[in-house]
């Protein structure tokens, strides 16, 4: 499964607002169009909003080819400010334009055409090296995964947030396809579903055994000793290890360390923030109160009632039992062995 296709200059996402019920495909022809995917969640996931960011900047540099030089970078400075705030915690999406604003600021000698062609085959770049990078995480996990473990998942985390395979349902996937008889218990991660419509729906499409349940559940399933590890992924890294991720991890990583599960993040190092040192300094972003008042547009709460919607949540580092990349797991102590990475 490829959640994003890049073909004739047009952007293909898959639709993850419509999903499971209707599968369907968002096209962006133009920048615009790609901020817009990314803000209203038609992509989700940090890796794969990464890759779609970067792919906004190469139908940017189409769209203002034939302006004046100075007019270009002009209007290019505009269009990667807008895909940078499309989303505030997400630190792939940052790093995706970061990388793509050094490559024209080195590439500002060569003609426009020539720009344009670096700027797609770095985008093409990123979306290759997201695959690759998922499946050498997958690879790295299945290491911890033991025979007929019983997996605890939280969001979304698979190829839908990703250009292909996943990050933490990556390893989910590894250690299903190489036998090891897993069952996974998916939460429904509230108020997005991103667990019931989105991870769940993949798990159907791979027959891997599993069952979906309410996010209250899970912290009985943890008590009862029904739970062998939980894998989440994250959206951003503090140097010194504190995860943000979707809400409602930080309430799984207290549980788990109350009853001594382990608890691994799954994510590449492009999602580590080495600018930051504690995840006191990640923004969380805020979301709509209709989110939470409403759900696929039936009202289920009350008119009038204020709301609290953070989208993430940061679970602190002495509660992670260790973070999988594509360079291999890190364990504590964490500030040192992260910075290893760089």
């Amino acid at each position: 499964m490829k959640t994003i296709e890049f073909k004739d200059e047009i952007l293909y996402l898959i639709d993850q607002r419509k999903l499971p019920t209707e599968y369907e495909i968002f096209q962006c022809k133009n920048y615009k169009e790609v901020n817009f995917a990314i803000e209203d969640m038609v992509v989700r996931g940090a890796p794969a909003i990464g890759a779609t960011a970067a792919y906004g900047v190469v139908l940017a540099a189409k769209e203002f080819i034939n302006e004046e030089r100075e007019v270009f970078f002009e209007k290019m400075d505009e269009a990667l400010e807008v895909l940078n705030n499309s989303r505030p915690t997400a630190v792939n999406l940052m790093w995706a334009i970061n990388r793509m604003r050094n490559l024209i600021e080195e590439s500002k000698e060569l003609a426009l055409e020539e720009i344009y062609e670096k700027i797609l085959d770095e985008a093409n770049k990123i979306y290759e090296e997201d695959i690759e990078t998922n499946k050498t995480m997958a690879k790295y996990g299945n290491e911890i995964i033991n025979e007929g473990d019983t997996i605890l998942t939280h969001c979304n985390t698979g190829a839908l947030a990703t250009v292909a395979y996943g990050t933490a349902l990556g390893v989910v996937r590894e250690a299903h396809y190489t036998g090891k008889n897993i069952f996974v218990y998916a939460d429904e991660t509230r108020p997005r579903l991103q667990g019931g419509k989105l991870t769940a729906w993949e798990l159907v499409q791979e027959q891997i055994p599993s069952k979906l349940i309410a996010d209250n559940v899970a912290a009985t399933l943890i008590r009862d000793g029904k739970i062998d590890v939980i894998l989440v992924g994250a959206d951003r890294i503090a140097s010194n290890g504190d995860t943000a991720n979707k809400i409602g991890t930080f309430m799984l990583s207290v549980i788990a360390k109350a009853y001594n599960v382990p608890f691994y993040i799954v994510a590449p190092t492009t999602t580590i923030d080495f600018e930051i040192e504690t995840g006191d300094e990640i923004i969380i972003e805020e979301r709509s109160s209709e989110e939470v008042t409403q759900i696929n547009g039936v009202r289920i709460a009350p008119e009038g009632i204020d709301v609290y919607n953070p989208a993430f949540d940061v679970t602190p580092n002495e509660n992670i039992s260790g973070i999988i990349t594509e360079k291999g797991i890190v364990r504590a102590p964490y500030k040192e062995n992260i910075m290893k990475l760089k």
